[in-house]
């Protein structure tokens, strides 16, 4: 077994408030000092994170990033989003801090800290899913519609680019564009397209795209179908009351 250890740092602004966003997270600080320069050490479990000051940093130009691999993401996922919640009242999904969302069969998500650093945390052995495809390697499948081509491409740019804007653009030029099939198709797009909605605070929006889902002619099956789609939307907005 390799006995070599490598540990990132990354830079912060203020540290005194990224060791409480940390401690929070249920890291431990192993080291602290502020002189003769700015410089700290965290672990939890196996994961360490060292960081170092840089005062003239601003947090929305940061592009440090860690990537961290884990046996497991569901869990750790749920575990950081309970003590986010916790410490902020709510889960924050946008701006600085936040989380990105986590939907089932993820293999990873993304916490970006006080100071914008990214800590990507990585499904151990997930490579080679569909999830690990590239973004510019999501194009158009044949037979694909452009409303399922849509979806998928927009999930991408959500949950693994933590980009809700650009892809609420993707789903509102794929709904904009009508094309014959299946209702259901344009459904999901729907579903999904609210979800972003709630996620960037535009419940009007969201009001008007669930009267258009709710006009259309799905089955009793198709509407169960889309249930857990709605419920995910549904409970994102509870957790940023």
């Amino acid at each position: 077994m390799s006995s070599e250890t490598m540990i990132p740092v990354l830079p912060s602004v203020s540290l005194p408030a990224t060791l409480a966003f940390y401690r929070l997270l249920g890291f431990e600080v192993t080291y602290e000092q502020n002189k003769p320069y700015v410089y700290a050490a965290t672990r939890r479990g196996g994961m360490e994170v060292h960081f170092m000051g840089i005062k003239e940093l601003d947090p929305k130009d940061a592009y440090s990033t860690c990537l961290v691999i884990v046996p497991e993401v569901e869990q750790l996922h749920a575990t950081f989003a309970d003590a986010l919640r916790g410490g902020y009242g709510k889960l924050p999904i946008a701006g600085i801090p936040r989380i990105t969302r986590m939907k089932p069969g993820q293999t990873r998500f993304t916490i970006v800290d006080v100071a914008g650093n990214s800590l990507v945390f990585i499904k151990k052995d997930a490579g080679g899913s569909e999830d690990e495809e590239p973004l510019e390697a999501v194009k158009r499948r044949p037979g694909e519609s452009r409303l399922a081509h849509g979806v998928r491409f927009a999930a991408r740019l959500r949950d693994f680019k933590n980009d809700d804007e650009a892809a609420a653009r993707v789903l509102d030029l794929a709904l904009a564009r009508p094309e014959p099939g299946d209702p259901i198709e344009r459904a999901r797009a729907l579903a999904a397209r609210i979800e972003l909605a709630i996620a960037l605070a535009d419940p009007a929006r969201a009001d008007a795209l669930g009267a258009e889902l709710a006009a259309l002619p799905l089955s009793s099956e198709q509407r169960d179908e889309l249930a857990a789609e709605l419920e995910r939307a549904r409970a994102l907005a509870r957790s940023q009351e």
